[in-house]
């Protein structure tokens, strides 16, 4: 029988359905049997971008951000109690999900709902919760009330929601600098975030400067700003963001933005998963564009062990300074000798997609 499975992506950010689409896509032709749920209209109209017809669980939880992607905690941490407490949030997500599982053999949640993070703890349910998560998302979860008063407080909350994820069928946690053949434990797989498979083209159809900005980068002078930066360091642009669409050439949505990311001279986004693993994949250079969101600051560092080739952005109110910020990380990267998207790299993002494939199917 054909494995049947339920896929919850939040739509905090772009990241967890890219990822989302792109395994969805490759469960259906392994043959599964495959539905898929979100947590916002918007990711929606994102997945339907990439062939997918996604319902809407509910709209009530929601990480908070402002208009330069810093995460604002006490709006989150509101969001989220108001999430848990109110009865017809939490508990009426709970029990739609109730009904879903019995036609269901697994209910993957990527990445950390409140809801199935209750549910995987719990017996009879638990044994069809898998979560699927980043290392650095994990990390930044359960440090959420560290420093705050009193402290015991945050360690409970740590240990509380630790034994959540525990507790469930399985884990799957990625990171783009894990490889195929990292170490597994019982009940825990590393894996490394799957990547888009891209065809290769001529280089003269390579643009400079492959740039995306999740939703939450709305503010017009960054944006303004940046595309003045790269254009000072003579790229010509691919821009995508959500948030500027329709803005001196931005595009909303593209599905073919991790192609062109492949391909392109120098890639800009914010260190996420994804856009790290798509530079670390096809080895290009990467301006990455950080702000106060834990896990990514978290992504940045990695680079910088790993020694991937890119350089560091901030955005602090000062159009100037960052449009000489991106101008010269600019000028560095593109002056670096790479390669452009070959063979070796669609073996890489071939390997990982196989890898996630496998691992799924096999729970």
């Amino acid at each position: 029988m054909n494995s049947r499975i339920l896929y919850l992506a939040t739509a905090d950010a772009r990241g967890h359905l890219m990822r989302a689409q792109l395994l969805v896509h490759a469960l259906r032709e392994a043959g599964a049997r495959v539905e898929v749920l979100t947590t916002s209209e918007q990711g929606q109209r994102f997945l339907e971008g990439f062939g997918i017809e996604a319902q809407l669980l509910s709209s009530h939880y929601a990480v908070q951000f402002d208009s330069q992607q810093n995460m604002q905690r006490k709006a989150t941490n509101r969001n989220v109690a108001h999430y848990l407490f109110r009865p017809g949030r939490m508990l009426r997500d709970i029990l739609y999900l109730r009904r879903r599982l019995p036609d269901v053999d697994l209910l993957i949640n990527d990445s950390f709902h409140p809801a199935l993070l209750y549910m995987g703890m719990l017996p009879g349910w638990r044994r069809k919760v898998v979560h699927v998560y980043g290392a650095s998302l994990k990390a930044a979860l359960l440090n959420n009330f560290d420093g705050l008063w009193p402290r015991q407080f945050g360690r409970l909350f740590a240990w509380i929601v630790g034994r959540q994820i525990d507790a469930a069928r399985a884990c799957i946690e990625h990171d783009f600098a894990y490889e195929v053949d990292d170490a597994q434990a019982p009940a825990l797989y590393r894996l490394p975030t799957p990547v888009a498979l891209v065809p290769e083209a001529p280089a003269a159809q390579a643009v400079g400067a492959a740039v995306y900005l999740n939703p939450h980068f709305s503010e017009p002078s960054l944006a303004d700003a940046l595309s003045a930066g790269l254009v000072e360091a003579g790229l010509d642009t691919h821009r995508v963001g959500e948030g500027y669409a329709g803005r001196n050439g931005w595009l909303g949505v593209d599905p073919q933005w991790a192609r062109r990311a492949a391909q392109a001279r120098v890639m800009v986004s914010a260190p996420g998963m994804a856009a790290l693993s798509i530079a670390r994949v096809y080895q290009r250079p990467i301006i990455l564009v950080l702000s106060d969101q834990p896990e990514q600051t978290s992504n940045a560092a990695r680079a910088a062990q790993l020694q991937l080739l890119h350089r560091v952005v901030t955005w602090r109110g000062d159009a100037a300074d960052f449009q000489r910020q991106v101008a010269e990380a600019a000028r560095q990267l593109t002056g670096a000798a790479s390669q452009p998207c070959n063979a070796a790299g669609r073996a890489r993002a071939q390997a990982r997609i196989d890898a996630w494939v496998s691992r799924v199917l096999s729970l």
